[in-house]
């Protein structure tokens, strides 16, 4: 009897071990499970890498403006060596990408949202890694953009360049829709048309992926028909003032970032889909 009550006290113990060691087990697997979803939120996904090159293309080709036009001119040379260095092609590769914007328009099934080619043949060799601390650069070197009002001291530049008696024109007077001096359309100096075309195939870029999202819908499907329509042709002082209220109405409605939303969003339903069918299996 003695033998029997020690056999089941011992069985008894295994038991409880062979519980504890599951408990432990499935804490391990939880600790994984919510690493690897970690992990992949700091991974940027193929569309999050194409918007850092695009991105960074626009601080290279701005801080390069800068300096050549004397603009900040402290910084402009430093910056602009750091940020074309990480993107050689500014205007090559924005372009490029506001054209494959406009071809995906054009092709069959074009509601399955983010269906992309890449913008050149080894996206790798722009991007470098492909972690969330490219994405944070890139905003933050935007911002500093934006404090320091690089963009709008450039515009300001380019049009007294091509105007040097207008030496009291103001940044509003450059983008003025209702002035009655620029009603009438006006050629554009070489600078100024190529800084139109980069923002028309910028504008192109997000509206086109906005309005794969599903974001202000009618808005992205009006504005993508409308810079898709202008490409191509010669700009004029029209499509110069079209571009800069192009802008503000992008980022007035926040579609740069309410497409990362949308695209974290994404990557948190793969990883939890995917953590499902590894539990099932």
């Amino acid at each position: 009897m003695r033998d029997f009550a020690a056999l089941r006290s011992e069985v008894e113990n295994m038991k409880d071990e062979a519980a504890a060691a599951l408990g432990q087990l499935q804490g391990a697997e939880s600790e994984v499970k919510a690493l690897r979803s970690m992990t992949q939120r700091m991974i940027l996904n193929q569309t999050e890498m194409e918007e850092v090159v695009i991105k960074r293309c626009w601080l290279a080709r701005y801080w390069g403006l800068a300096a050549r036009h004397g603009i900040c001119a402290d910084i402009a040379v430093s910056k602009h060596e750091h940020w074309s260095s990480l993107a050689p092609l500014p205007f090559e590769i924005v372009l490029s990408a506001g054209q494959k914007a406009k071809e995906e328009c054009w092709k069959k099934g074009d509601d399955n949202p983010e269906r992309r080619s890449t913008l050149v043949p080894d996206l790798s060799d722009l991007t470098g890694e492909g972690n969330i601390e490219s994405m944070l650069s890139v905003e933050m070197g935007l911002k500093e953009l934006a404090s320091l009002k690089v963009e709008d001291a450039i515009a300001l530049a380019l049009a007294q360049q091509r105007r040097p008696n207008s030496a009291r024109l103001s940044i509003s007077d450059v983008k003025s829709v209702s002035d009655p001096k620029f009603m009438e359309a006006f050629e554009l100096s070489p600078e100024e048309s190529e800084d139109v075309l980069f923002k028309e195939a910028w504008l192109t870029y997000f509206w086109r992926r906005a309005k794969a999202h599903g974001i202000e819908e009618d808005i992205a499907k009006e504005r993508l028909k409308f810079w898709i329509s202008r490409s191509g042709q010669s700009p004029t002082s029209h499509d110069a003032v079209d571009v800069e209220q192009g802008l503000m109405e992008l980022r007035k409605l926040g579609i740069e970032h309410r497409l990362w939303e949308a695209s974290r969003k994404e990557i948190d339903l793969d990883s939890s889909g995917s953590i499902a069918q590894k539990s099932a299996a």
